[in-house]
């Protein structure tokens, strides 16, 4: 048989009753892939894809769960064997649940309750104490989740993540997701394109990216339903409606 120049076969070694132990599960946050889209007609682009798919907890939002809670125990706020709350879609949560496990911390979770049942199963599989909330309330709505977990943790003294206003979410992306990018793109790059949940993931990235390449435009991807893509245009909060892909856009 004739095996093409181009085609490396290499022969399996023998099985060994010795194993090395792998770095623990914390060490495989970040550093994911980053592969070209081949198969796309992109026009005059390249389009490259970032899988953050690939962190240990599925989502990006591994790398702010290790990061907030991190940050809480430097600054004294979380102590040994201390709960945390937090509010979320899931994939904070999720993040939060891999961290918190592996730290030792209790979490207790609120999430609205048009989320779907397998990250609900997934947290709970985790070790999170979900707690279900009313999605059909907006902010200042004592049922509303952001309140509902702040209240939470107010009464049973645990530590509010709050995802939406800790340094440390942006703070991840600015030291780790942007500096990782633009490494990987050897510094070709024109545009990121980044769905909104909390916010970190752009303005982190394009904190860093303002101080290395001003001139890359970082561009918000929203699901129609959303007020953030109006609110970005306009400057004006716009009519709220519903959309179906959980974790960005905003109501």
């Amino acid at each position: 048989m004739t095996i093409p120049s181009t085609t490396v076969i290499q022969a399996s070694p023998s099985p060994s009753p010795v194993r090395t132990r792998g770095p623990g599960v914390l060490a495989l946050i970040g550093n994911t892939p980053l592969i070209k889209l081949e198969s796309f007609d992109t026009g005059p682009c390249e389009l490259y894809v970032k899988l953050e798919s690939q962190n240990p907890g599925g989502s990006i939002k591994d790398r702010i769960g290790l990061a907030m809670i991190e940050a809480a125990e430097r600054d004294g706020t979380l102590r040994q064997n201390g709960t945390l709350v937090e509010a979320t879609a899931g994939n904070t949560g999720l993040g939060l649940a891999l961290v918190a496990a592996r730290k030792g911390y209790r979490l207790v979770l609120v999430m609205p309750d048009k989320m779907s049942q397998e990250k609900i199963f997934h947290l709970r599989a985790l070790g999170a104490d979900v707690r279900m909330t009313r999605s059909d309330v907006g902010k200042g709505h004592p049922a509303y989740y952001q309140d509902m977990a702040a209240r939470i943790a107010a009464e049973i003294g645990g530590t509010y993540v709050n995802q939406f206003a800790n340094p440390a979410n942006p703070l991840a992306h600015e030291l780790g997701t942007g500096p990782e990018l633009w490494t990987q793109m050897d510094g070709r790059l024109d545009a990121v394109v980044c769905g909104v949940g909390s916010g970190g993931t752009i303005t982190g990235i394009g904190r860093y990216l303002e101080r290395v390449a001003p001139h890359v435009d970082m561009v918000l991807a929203d699901p129609a339903g959303s007020i953030l893509a109006d609110y970005v245009r306009t400057g004006h909060l716009g009519q709220a409606g519903s959309w179906l892909i959980e974790g960005i856009g905003e109501d």
